[in-house]
């Protein structure tokens, strides 16, 4: 009777946790034995990754962040021009991008984009048959398949980290030169001087460990998608939003524990 009371969601969830901690500790032995020089997946399979991940996703990582940049500059401005404060339009751009949007809204970008492809390849796999036929030669799905998109997406995460940052700096420069008449050396003397190592050096943590969450959501939810063509679907889904919500919760944790060591 206990057994037949207890909510669906929660025995599923009872049943996905072991199954999840399981694919986690897969994969990091499957990084431990590529540190030893035994990798097993192609190289051609992370040279193409890497530039879905990479090259391909610069025009909407560039388009979003100009405009968190610009929408940023144009908020601030509207209030502090009115302290005579214009200026900090520089602080609070250069600030907020490095510390948190540049991370954050790239990440948000590349779940939907990368993660959701990730989720859609491997459940269209599982869907052919194509893991098993995997199995069978003695392959193992995580070391082909997994690996490869997780090292492609934490290498190229903190790259696209400091070109959102570059992005989001020219947009707000945009608003401020345009909008406050401030000088473009000006402008970007203060942007400088607001930057500190602390505040990249956060962003960059934050930007590799978004790109695992995202990368191993991704290849979870396809390698384990139902074997049917809502399951493809169904996986693509399941990909964005856990990597979506994932993120904004692995920021809160970021933020508790920066203002616990005076960050």
């Amino acid at each position: 009777m206990a057994a037949m009371s207890t909510p669906l969601s929660v025995r599923l969830e009872a049943l996905l946790m072991p199954r999840a901690v399981g694919f986690l500790g897969q994969v990091l032995l499957a990084g431990l034995a590529l540190l030893r020089g035994r990798g097993r997946f192609r190289a051609r399979d992370l040279a193409r990754v890497l530039a879905d991940a990479g090259a391909r996703a610069l025009p909407i990582i560039t388009v979003v962040n100009l405009l968190v940049g610009a929408i940023f500059a144009f908020v601030g401005a509207v209030q502090l021009v009115k302290f005579g404060a214009g200026i900090f339009v520089a602080d609070l751009v250069a600030i907020s991008v490095s510390r948190e949007m540049a991370a954050v809204i790239t990440a948000v970008v590349m779940a939907g984009r990368t993660g959701a492809s990730f989720a859609a390849e491997l459940a269209t796999m599982q869907t052919n048959e194509e893991v098993d036929a995997l199995e069978v030669l003695g392959l193992d799905a995580v070391d082909y398949l997994v690996l490869p998109r997780v090292i492609a997406l934490v290498s190229m995460m903190p790259l696209l980290y400091i070109y959102a940052c570059f992005m989001g700096l020219l947009g707000g420069m945009a608003v401020g030169t345009g909008m406050l008449d401030l000088a473009h050396t000006a402008y970007l003397d203060r942007s400088f001087d607001a930057l500190t190592w602390a505040h990249v050096g956060l962003g960059l943590s934050k930007s590799l460990v978004f790109g695992m969450l995202i990368a191993m959501t991704g290849c979870y939810s396809g390698l384990y998608a139902q074997r049917n063509a809502a399951g493809v679907g169904s996986a693509t889904t399941k990909a964005v939003v856990a990597g979506i919500v994932g993120v904004i919760v692995l920021d809160s944790g970021f933020a508790i524990c920066a203002n616990a060591l005076g960050l």
